[in-house]
C-alpha cells in the first residue's frame, strides 16, 4: 500500500458556517432530510452558496481520483450513540444528512435506489450484528474488498461521498485510482474486453433475485478523460473466464493494492471518490456495538453527460433495479 496521503482539500471556517447555517435552514424548513420539499430546493439552495465555497467543493479533478473535504466539525456528545443497524437511525445526525445533499448537489446530482435503505439519498454505514462478514457497508471484521460502487449497475454514481460522524478507531478507508496503475498492454486490452458479468451485491437482494440473462462487461475503458475502470471481484464469477483474463485480473487487483492509500477519516472529514477511476474498500475492525463505533453517511452522485461510460451499457437492465434522482421525488 502506498504511503503517500489522500490529497486534503481544506474548507475555512466562513465557509464551513455557511454550509452548515444552509443546512440547518434547510432542515428546519421542511422537517426531515428525507422529505421531498427538502429535496426539491436543494438546486436553488446550493446556487445561493458563495462562489468561494462552490469553488471549494468542486468534483474531483486530479488523477488521483479523490480528495479528503477537511474542516467541517461534529459534536460526538450531541450525535447520540451509533445506531446498530441503518433502519433504527431515524432522525439522528440528520443535519450531517442535509450538509452531504448539499454538497452532492454542487458536484451532481444526488441519486437513490429502489432497493437499498428504503430508497434514501444517503445511507447510513454502520456495523451492525449478523452481517460481520457480508461484502457490504454493514460488514466490520472482514475486509471490505476494494470495488467500484455499485458495479452491477449502469447508472451507478460517477462521484461517491462518505461523510464521517464518528471513527474512534481510526478505520481506514482504501481508495486505489486506476490511473496510478502500471499494466502491461496486453492485459489492457484483455481487461478492456466484456468476459465476465458483475452481479449485485448482498444489499440488493431483490437485484440478486433477478432472472434475466448475465451480461459480461468490460473491467477497463478509455475515455475522453483517461483510462477508467469497473471493478468488483467479490461478485464478479470469475470462473466463468479463462485463465489468461484470470491472471490479467489478478494482475490489476495487485497494481490497485500496491497504489492503494489508506485514508482514516476524521469526524467531519468527507471523502469524495471519482467512481470511475477509483475503487475503495475499508480495512477490517472489531465492532463492539456499545455505540461508540464508526459511523459514516454516504452519498452517490451522477454528472449528467459525462462520457466515462462504454456506450454499450446503455443496453444493460440493471437486474431490474431502478436509479431515482433527487429532483425527481
Amino acid at each position: 500500500m502506498s504511503t503517500t496521503p489522500a490529497p486534503v482539500r481544506p474548507l475555512d471556517a466562513a465557509h464551513v458556517d455557511e454550509l452548515t447555517a444552509a443546512a440547518a435552514e434547510l432542515l428546519t424548513r421542511h422537517g426531515s432530510a428525507t422529505s421531498p420539499g427538502l429535496l426539491a430546493a436543494l438546486p436553488t439552495a446550493g446556487a445561493r452558496l458563495g462562489a468561494g465555497l462552490r469553488h471549494a467543493l468542486r468534483p474531483v479533478d486530479t488523477d488521483d481520483g479523490l480528495f479528503v473535504l477537511r474542516g467541517l466539525r461534529v459534536d460526538d456528545d450531541r450525535l447520540g450513540p451509533t445506531p446498530g443497524h441503518w433502519s433504527t437511525v431515524g432522525g439522528a445526525g440528520a443535519v450531517w444528512d442535509v450538509v452531504l445533499l448539499l454538497v452532492s448537489t454542487l458536484m451532481g446530482t444526488p441519486i437513490a435506489w429502489d432497493g437499498q435503505q428504503d430508497g434514501r439519498f444517503v445511507h447510513d454505514i454502520l456495523p451492525s450484528p449478523g452481517h460481520e462478514n457480508e461484502q457490504t457497508g454493514a460488514s466490520s471484521s472482514v475486509l471490505l474488498t476494494p470495488h467500484t460502487e455499485d458495479a452491477f449497475h449502469p447508472g451507478r454514481a460517477h462521484l461517491l461521498l462518505l461523510c464521517c460522524l464518528r471513527n474512534h478507531d481510526r478505520v481506514a478507508t482504501t481508495a486505489a485510482s486506476v490511473r496510478r496503475t502500471a499494466l502491461a498492454e496486453a492485459d489492457l486490452d484483455r481487461l478492456k474486453r466484456p468476459v465476465a458479468p458483475i452481479l449485485p451485491d448482498d444489499a440488493y437482494s431483490g437485484a440478486q433475485r433477478f432472472a434475466g440473462r448475465l451480461a459480461p462487461v468490460p473491467t477497463l475503458f478509455d475515455s475522453p478523460e483517461g483510462l477508467t475502470l469497473r471493478f468488483d471481484p467479490a461478485y464478479t464469477p470469475l470462473d466463468t473466464a479463462d485463465r489468461p483474463w484470470r491472471a490479467a485480473y489478478g494482475r490489476l487487483a495487485e497494481e490497485l493494492a500496491r497504489v492503494s492509500v489508506a485514508v482514516r477519516l476524521e469526524p467531519g472529514d468527507v471523502l469524495v471518490v471519482d467512481n470511475d477511476i477509483v475503487v475503495h474498500g475499508r480495512v477490517p475492525f472489531r465492532a463492539r456495538y456499545d455505540g461508540t463505533d464508526r459511523w459514516l453517511k454516504r452519498a452517490s452522485v451522477r454528472v449528467e453527460g459525462r462520457p466515462t461510460r462504454p456506450l454499450a451499457e446503455h443496453d444493460e437492465h440493471g437486474y431490474g433495479q431502478a436509479a431515482v434522482t433527487a429532483w425527481a421525488v
